[in-house]
């Protein structure tokens, strides 16, 4: 195959490739941002005393949404007052929906790239650095992640280093039992097939997994008096949504602030529904390994 060097255009200074270009490009195919298959809500979208938002995208699936603000040339900061100004109206407006910033630039410099990040953990924010390429005849939009979303660890991860210590004879005598404690051997032995070193890691407020001997929590196990929560940390959609129910498991809740599916497991469930729990912790394994 013939290799042709691609030809970077700064479209700032450029009197045809302008912001609504760009505009235009995404709505046609929001999928070139990189974030999934989204489809367009809205453009120019007047917030009330606060100007418009460029572009208003959502995931059909999972119903999240986005606020989407571009800025050719390098990244200043109105574009970020702006992009996170918006998110918050946006998400003060319409409450039922999940909602995620973006920022787009030509340039996205160290130092506001820092600044940015500031917010990360706090405000779901990703930004993205865009170049237009210019190929024989052809012009093309290539947009790099710079920065993603933070993602939460597990709910208490971060606890281990300051919880107790406890061991198997905890969980059985004071939050479960030997039965419930035992179902987590069960899941443990489901859990190797995808990685034959883990063991159960037994923390004060739930029993997660190990991996030479450092946390590796895809799933965790919360063993009751009467029951074990399974948890699965996973990004909700439509599809894992309707293996759990094909499954007829019970599923708890999903918690949209942690990312867990959270399932109620009760006697001779583990064994009964093997194989999808299973597959719902090989989802959950490749979306840790992302």
């Amino acid at each position: 195959m013939p290799y042709i060097k691609p030809e970077r255009i700064l479209m700032k200074a450029h009197p045809e490739y302008t912001e609504k270009w760009v505009q235009d490009r995404i709505a046609e195919d929001p999928s070139i941002l990189g974030l999934g298959e989204l489809v367009l809500r809205d453009r120019e979208r007047i917030q009330p005393r606060a100007g418009r938002l460029d572009l208003l995208l959502q995931d059909p699936d999972t119903k999240r949404r986005y606020e989407v603000e571009l800025q050719l040339g390098a990244t200043d900061e109105a574009h970020i007052i702006r992009t996170i100004e918006y998110w918050d109206i946006e998400r003060k407006r319409y409450p039922q929906y999940d909602h995620c910033a973006v920022i787009i630039a030509e340039d996205i410099t160290s130092r506001f790239l820092n600044i940015v990040a500031l917010f990360n953990g706090t405000i779901p924010l990703i930004a993205l650095q865009m170049q237009a390429l210019k190929v024989g005849d052809h012009t093309t939009l290539v947009f790099t992640t710079v920065m993603d979303e933070l993602t939460r660890g597990m709910v208490d991860e971060d606890e281990d280093a300051e919880a107790a210590p406890t061991d198997r004879g905890y969980r059985e005598q004071k939050v479960g039992t030997k039965e419930t404690v035992a179902m987590a051997d069960q899941a443990l032995e489901i859990a190797r097939t995808f990685d034959p070193s883990l063991e159960l890691k037994y923390n004060k407020f739930y029993i997660g997994l190990a991996r030479n001997g450092q946390p590796f929590n895809f799933v965790s196990f919360r063993p009751k008096k009467g029951h074990m929560t399974l948890e699965l940390k996973l990004k909700q959609s439509d599809e894992i949504d309707a293996r759990i129910d094909g499954a007829g498991l019970d599923t708890l809740e999903y918690n949209k602030h942690w990312s867990l599916y959270r399932i109620r497991l009760g006697k001779g469930d583990i064994k009964k529904h093997a194989d999808a729990i299973q597959e719902l912790m090989g989802f959950a394994y490749e979306y840790r390994n992302s």
